[in-house]
């Protein structure tokens, strides 16, 4: 047993009126001591339901980011090779049961037009029990579960796009994995995953989100850490990817001097796309639609695809106006684009 982390769990968990936030180096400690799983899993377990319940503060979200920078995977530090920042997606890990996911396609036009993505995450997990992105990658052809971290950065450097998977690259964040299904709830790592960036140098951070106490906590973490290129998505099932069915809600901070934040609204209909989302039925048909997609052809996954590649090709600052986003995104479809840089990769991880 930890006694350190013993007196870390007394503090959130003491009740409604005498608990209190640990301090950013504490979060951090905490934090540690459960990845190296030096706390016991009584420990563990009680810590992740109590700071559930008391909701973690800035201060320890940003000490738990710490904690993962430290023991986590870094891809290089040097600078990239290309005319854009990094962009980081964060996406829950549990993935997607109700609405099809179109976030690899967006990191593939993303990567065409020279923009450096990375996703990161694990397989099916609760409390979801979702499609995750690797799961959609190997379906593509992609089997990033089998890359070493060098090889993963290999991948980045050369096509533009990388994919940090954690079971092999970050082990000690999958071996708390059982943690979510044995407590019933998303733990605050859940929280935490969203906004983690596998790599130290210029970022642009994407992260989904649901409730609006989320995103403003995202908001003052990532200022608090000097992130200032940021793009917050009120997300489809919190993920990145912008619904058809509402306005889209957006926060975005930009790397001006000094540093501004912006919200932005968006509704689809303003520009003649559907204002249905698309229901996920199965892995199979949605990688049917991706894969006729790739090749040139509409289908029902169309317009919520060249919406959210085209959104995200006006704010990683590709496109001048989102009218000029939304055309390109179309035009990496029909040109075919987009299915030679899926060939590209292809040719690189499986030679």
């Amino acid at each position: 047993m930890s006694n350190t982390f013993r007196e870390y769990l007394r503090t959130i968990a003491s009740g409604t009126h005498t608990s209190k936030d640990l301090s950013r180096e504490d979060a951090h400690m905490a934090t540690r001591l459960m990845l190296l799983q030096e706390a016991t899993p009584a420990q563990i377990g009680a810590f992740m339901i109590a700071h559930r319940i008391k909701r973690p503060s800035v201060p320890e979200i940003a000490g738990m980011l710490d904690a993962y920078e430290e023991l986590g995977p870094l891809l290089s530090t040097d600078d990239l090779k290309f005319n854009y920042p990094l962009t980081v997606f964060g996406t829950p890990y549990d993935g997607r049961s109700r609405t099809a996911p179109v976030l690899p396609l967006t990191m593939l036009i993303l990567a065409a037009a020279g923009v450096p993505v990375v996703a990161h995450g694990g397989d099916t997990m609760p409390t979801k029990y979702g499609i995750p992105l690797v799961e959609i990658w190997r379906g593509l052809g992609l089997d990033f579960s089998t890359l070493s971290l060098a090889h993963s950065d290999r991948c980045l450097r050369q096509t533009g796009l990388g994919f940090i998977y954690t079971p092999r690259h970050f082990r000690a964040v999958h071996e708390l994995t059982p943690y979510r299904e044995q407590i019933g709830k998303r733990p605050p790592l859940a929280t935490i995953e969203l906004i983690w960036s596998p790599y130290r140098g210029n970022i642009h951070q994407v992260c989904g989100f649901v409730h609006p106490p989320t995103e403003e906590r995202f908001q003052e973490t990532l200022n608090l850490r000097g992130v200032n290129y940021f793009t917050m998505v009120k997300g489809l099932e919190g993920s990145c990817d912008l619904p058809c069915s509402r306005t889209g809600i957006i926060g975005a901070g930009n790397p001006t001097d000094p540093p501004s934040f912006d919200r932005l609204f968006i509704n689809p209909r303003d520009y003649s796309f559907t204002t249905q989302d698309t229901e996920l039925s199965s892995l199979d048909a949605l990688l049917d639609s991706f894969k006729s997609l790739l090749n040139g052809q509409n289908n029902d996954l169309t317009d919520a695809a060249i919406y959210n590649a085209g959104f995200y090709l006006w704010r990683c600052n590709v496109c001048e106006s989102l009218k000029d986003g939304f055309t390109e995104a179309e035009s990496y479809f029909k040109s075919g684009k987009a299915l030679a840089k899926l060939r590209e990769i292809d040719n690189l991880l499986n030679p």
